[in-house]
């Protein structure tokens, strides 16, 4: 039975000093906002514990849905690259940017630079670099496949929002078809949620295109991050409703009025037109102490969606 784990936006601190210049435009929004807020609201005395126990339960293999930085200074990329690595070896862990990995476009090439082990797909070659055409990558992990896709895209002051764009949903639709005929469990990675509600400056601009190839297409379950939040969503599809997955902030405080730092594990069993897929959440509340179990959920199979 593979077991996948999921966390997302843990926005690594502290931010590292910088250049007046390096801080000109958005970044300065970005600093002030770290200041007024996020540097309590988020910390390693939240994370470590989480991560911890995630490792305790021994994943086959750990999805990171984005927003490891802040505001996409060069030496905040080395901090994600190391906590990418002390969750595990390139091959186990996978992950996909999200906004504030690409948060000016000056610091677009920093993620695919440094995170490049984790974000190759198996059909890379060694000596290609990773870059924006990569995506959306796959990696076979057994019988599952993990795909992600980026939406991750500079953005002007005050908007987080995020874009697949037409060339990479082209491709994500081909791939998916071909990942079914191969039999395979497909997991989406992706920052942005591609189901709800949001504000426009924190939306996904083309949610309707990718909800449109998911369900043309099919795959079996999409995480995402993002929000900040624990969230379950749907897209319909012929072969039955997707499940799409959100995380709240793996750095997140108890305290925190979005939903305090937490982590999923999906169980997976079964085959192709049988799937299973056992979803447990895992986090802070404020009610107990620690790291704990919150919430058991199947998502695929009898007791789940077809």
């Amino acid at each position: 039975m593979p077991v996948i784990a999921h966390l997302s936006d843990p926005h690594l601190g502290p931010i590292p000093e910088a250049r007046i210049s390096e801080l000109l435009g958005k970044r300065f929004f970005g600093m002030m906002n770290w200041i007024g807020a996020r540097r309590r609201n988020f910390g390693a005395s939240t994370l470590a514990p989480l991560t911890e126990d995630l490792l305790a339960q021994q994943p086959d293999h750990i999805c990171v849905t984005g927003d490891l930085v802040n505001v996409s200074l060069p030496a905040e990329f080395d901090t994600g690259a190391t906590f990418l690595a002390s969750l595990g070896e390139p091959g186990m862990v996978s992950v996909v940017p999200g906004n504030h990995d690409a948060y000016v476009r000056s610091a677009m090439h920093y993620h695919l630079e440094h995170w490049a082990p984790f974000l190759a797909g198996d059909d890379s070659h060694p000596h290609t670099p990773v870059d924006v055409d990569s995506f959306p990558y796959v990696r076979r992990r057994g019988e599952v496949a993990i795909v992600g896709v980026s939406t991750a895209i500079p953005t002007a002051v005050f908007l987080a929002s995020g874009k697949a764009g037409r060339a990479q949903l082209g491709r994500l639709s081909a791939l998916l078809e071909r990942l079914k005929a191969e039999g395979l469990f497909r997991v989406v990675m992706i920052h942005h949620p591609p189901v709800g509600e949001r504000p426009f400056h924190r939306d996904l601009r083309d949610a309707e295109e990718v909800r449109g190839v998911l369900a043309q297409a099919g795959a079996e379950l999409v995480l995402h991050g993002h929000d900040h939040r624990a969230s379950l969503g749907y897209i319909p599809s012929a072969a039955g409703r997707i499940p799409v997955v959100g995380v709240p902030s793996a750095s997140a405080g108890p305290q925190d009025e979005r939903g305090a730092g937490g982590y999923c594990l999906y169980r997976i069993s079964g085959g192709p037109g049988a799937w299973r897929c056992e979803m447990e959440r895992r986090g802070y509340s404020r009610d107990r102490q620690g790291v704990s179990s919150l919430e058991m959920k199947v998502l695929v199979g009898s007791e789940g969606v077809a």
